[in-house]
């Protein structure tokens, strides 16, 4: 029986649930958004090749992505209080071991743990706040705030991950979540009620595992060149034997065949890969670069980066009023090539070299991101029926996450490949402005 909370709470403790619920959402993605910064002082400190840089990033992106929606699912069957609990104390686990991390391996392994935190923790904050906000006005500005969240964080992330880095060491910056996320945990049973609602639903574990291999594969194809093949045949092995197991799982599928076979989302979700693709590359090559030339150290690249994110964060609000003034197909097709055009310019900047270029390119990327993100966001749950609406949230985050993961892993294979760093990075964000422009080009199927 499914139990719920007292959806009218007081508005102090609203209040209160919001800043927890807000606070578990930053720590997992400001962690995020300093790894980035983190690689060059990891490699350096660990005597770590870019391929394991590469799956430093990756690892949290690939483990998050592959189990994003089962862990919304957990959280509709467990109590949402429950698993956001158990997400925040596996993400501190995971930041923990980074930090403590004595070899490269145990660091990896640190990361996928903090992504398997991550996809607990984020779906059952927002299922939280679909449940304790009764009033839907109430809840459309509890949902903007926690959203909003999301933007603080790019800002935040990269300005304190530079100093930490420069002032107290890479290590730092997986370490200083931990206090945060024990704060979480203990104040979370205090403030939050439970809820759940099973609806006779259950985890599909045959599509998690094929799911979650058809991923791994696709990433280690990536990254490994000299597995590419072989993994390239497990993920084609691995994507039909999803197919075959969701058919058969019917309406308790994780993804229902139904879902997999409407071609609006599907263009959607190729949208939204096709963004995090080219803006993971650019996050993990261009700090790399500036800091492996010298060019800047940690607190500088750190800074370098907020035109960016500031864009980001000033303009996203405003892509719902301008979806119904323009329309999100053009919305969609302008943000697309502005980040296209970003990436492009990064291209020209020698590796970040030149600063000015670089600075250019890091802001039509992020004006890009915020004129796209929100539409994107908003397609996707359009291109299915209202019961659908949740598995298709889940899917297009999903699609980000795997748009990142591969963006990092191809990319920074290119630009290991380059020869130099100037080559490498050059070739790596053509490829990925190109990768970009492709998914302007799917916005016309994605619908208005």
């Amino acid at each position: 029986m499914p139990t719920m909370p007292h959806a009218a709470a007081a508005p102090t403790d609203r209040r209160v649930i919001l800043f927890i619920l807000c606070l578990a959402v930053l720590i997992a993605q400001v962690d995020t958004s300093v790894v980035n910064l983190a690689v060059h002082a990891i490699g350096v400190g660990l005597h770590a090749p870019l391929s394991a840089l590469q799956w430093v990033v990756d690892g949290y992106n690939l483990s998050y992505a592959a189990l994003l929606m089962t862990g919304g699912t957990l959280a509709d069957l467990l109590g949402r209080r429950r698993v956001l609990q158990a997400g925040a104390a596996v993400f501190v686990l995971g930041s923990l071991l980074a930090g403590l991390a004595p070899n490269i391996t145990a660091l990896i392994a640190g990361r996928v743990l903090a992504g398997i935190g991550a996809a607990l923790l984020l779906p059952a904050s927002l299922a939280l706040i679909r449940v304790i906000w009764a009033d839907p006005h109430e809840r459309a500005h509890a949902i903007g705030v926690w959203a909003g969240t999301n933007g603080a964080a790019l800002a935040i992330g990269p300005t304190l991950g530079g100093w930490l880095i420069q002032t107290a060491g890479w290590r730092s910056v997986f370490l200083l979540i931990v206090p945060i996320g024990l704060a979480v945990l203990w104040w979370v049973p205090r403030a939050i009620p439970e809820s759940r609602d099973a609806q006779g639903r259950h985890v599909d574990l045959p599509g998690q595992l094929f799911g979650g291999l058809l991923l791994a594969a696709l990433a280690v194809a990536a990254i490994v060149q000299r597995f590419m093949l072989p993994a390239v045949g497990v993920a084609l092995l691995a994507a039909l034997l999803f197919v075959r197991t969701e058919r058969r799982a019917g309406a308790a599928a994780m993804i229902p065949l139904p879902l997999l076979g409407n071609a609006r989302l599907a263009a959607v979700n190729g949208v939204a890969m096709a963004m995090t693709f080219g803006m993971y590359g650019v996050l993990f090559l261009l700090p790399l670069s500036w800091l492996r030339g010298g060019v800047l150290d940690a607190t500088g690249a750190g800074l370098a980066l907020l035109p960016m994110s500031l864009a980001f964060v000033a303009l996203s609000h405003r892509s719902g009023p301008w979806s119904k003034r323009f329309g999100a197909r053009r919305l969609m097709v302008g943000g697309m090539a502005l980040i296209g055009a970003g990436i492009g310019v990064l291209a020209f900047s020698h590796a970040g070299q030149s600063l000015w270029l670089a600075e250019v390119g890091l802001f039509l990327t992020g004006v890009g991101m915020a004129l796209n993100t929100g539409p994107v966001l908003a397609s996707a749950v359009v291109a299915v029926e209202p019961a659908r609406a949740g598995t298709a949230s889940a899917m297009i985050n999903t699609a980000r996450m795997v748009g990142a993961t591969l963006g990092v892993g191809v990319l920074g294979s290119v630009f290991a490949a380059g020869g130099s760093v100037v080559a490498g990075f050059a070739a790596a964000m053509a490829i990925g402005a190109a990768v970009v422009f492709a998914g302007a080009l799917l916005v016309r199927y994605a619908g208005e």
